[in-house]
């Protein structure tokens, strides 16, 4: 892609922190040009749009999804919201890049698919790992370690917002009405990596441990597949300074962080080590949009990484976990 034959205008939903730092990590990528801002306040959207050159706010999406203005909208509202918004944009002729995890359930990314392929546009997952250098490098490097006996994606990150609970508030990052929590926010960084490389497990065990609000504040879960075993732990109350870790054979590659790494080094058995980490040329989530962009110019309706398929595999992965350890969103009773 080139200069501006490629460009394509986006409107964003969502004016948080997430949405700010992918605005600031594709400041520099010519092809994007942020031409509307969709807030549930004016005041709010004309701010935004203010700080980050946007002409057009708008506070009602069915007009927002109308503009000739917009081509694609990128979605970081609360996980609950995804769905509608999406259906709403899409059933507009507009492709849609949405944060992870694509939507509350099964059925609501079933649907969002279904309406993708009606209209013909571009539905992906912004699962932004899945593009970045490192975990291509794993990907390229994973041979070296033989037979793979047991993969360990571990995301546990204290969330400030759990002071905030603690004190009595609730914020939307354990309120269920948003379909949040810990698995949904954290485990599927470690989730959606693992389908790629392994692809979907035989089974799984979950648990977790519910807050008073429902969500889970922490869980773990163990997937068996054929001649292996993965573990996932995430956590939104406690912090690890674990590493991720996939484990062969011949040695073990780890990740520092599994939603973005930024080191990756392969421990074989007989002490040595190698790093494989890859500097990236980018800001992490200036990939994503990149495979995005590149695949609108190419008239391409689905990647092929951040695929449908493994959107789907995900969700049910993770509805599935939600069940045996008890999570119940508004969402699930409201199809």
């Amino acid at each position: 892609m080139k200069g501006r034959e490629a460009m394509v205008r986006f409107g964003i939903i969502g004016t948080n922190f997430i949405t700010e730092r992918l605005l600031e990590d594709v400041k520099d990528f010519e092809d994007f040009q942020l031409t509307a801002v969709y807030s549930r306040t004016v005041e709010n959207a004309e701010e935004f749009a203010k700080r980050f050159g946007a002409e057009e706010t708008y506070v009602n999406i069915e007009e927002m999804a109308k503009s000739n203005n917009v081509d694609a909208v990128y979605i970081a509202s609360p996980n609950s919201l995804h769905a509608h918004q999406a259906i709403t944009v899409m059933e507009q002729g507009k492709h849609v890049l949405c944060e992870k995890p694509l939507a509350s359930n099964t059925i609501e990314v079933e649907a969002m698919v279904e309406v993708a392929k009606k209209n013909n546009v571009l539905l992906m997952e912004a699962m932004k790992t899945t593009f970045l250098p490192n975990f291509l490098s794993i990907q390229k490097n994973l041979h070296k370690i033989g037979k793979v006996r047991r993969y360990v994606g571990t995301f546990c990150k204290y969330s400030s917002r759990y002071d905030a609970y603690k004190e009595g508030k609730v914020l939307n990052a354990f309120n269920p009405k948003f379909s949040n929590g810990s698995l949904m926010d954290l485990g599927v960084y470690c989730i959606y990596p693992m389908l790629l490389l392994f692809g979907p497990p035989q089974s799984i065990q979950a648990n977790a441990v519910l807050l008073e609000t429902g969500v889970d504040g922490e869980g773990s879960i163990i997937f068996s597949y054929d001649n292996m075993e993965a573990v996932v732990m995430h956590s939104k109350i406690s912090t690890s300074f674990s590493p991720s870790e996939i484990q062969g054979e011949y040695g073990s590659i780890l990740i520092d962080n599994i939603s973005d790494p930024e080191h990756v080094e392969i421990r074989y058995k007989d002490g040595s080590i190698e790093d494989i980490t890859q500097i990236p040329s980018s800001l992490s989530m200036y990939y994503e949009v990149e495979e995005f962009i590149k695949l609108i110019t190419e008239n391409s309706k689905e990647s092929s990484i951040n695929s449908h398929y493994h959107s789907l595999t995900t969700i049910r992965i993770v509805e599935e976990a939600r069940k045996q350890a008890g999570i119940l969103y508004p969402a699930d009773t409201q199809l």
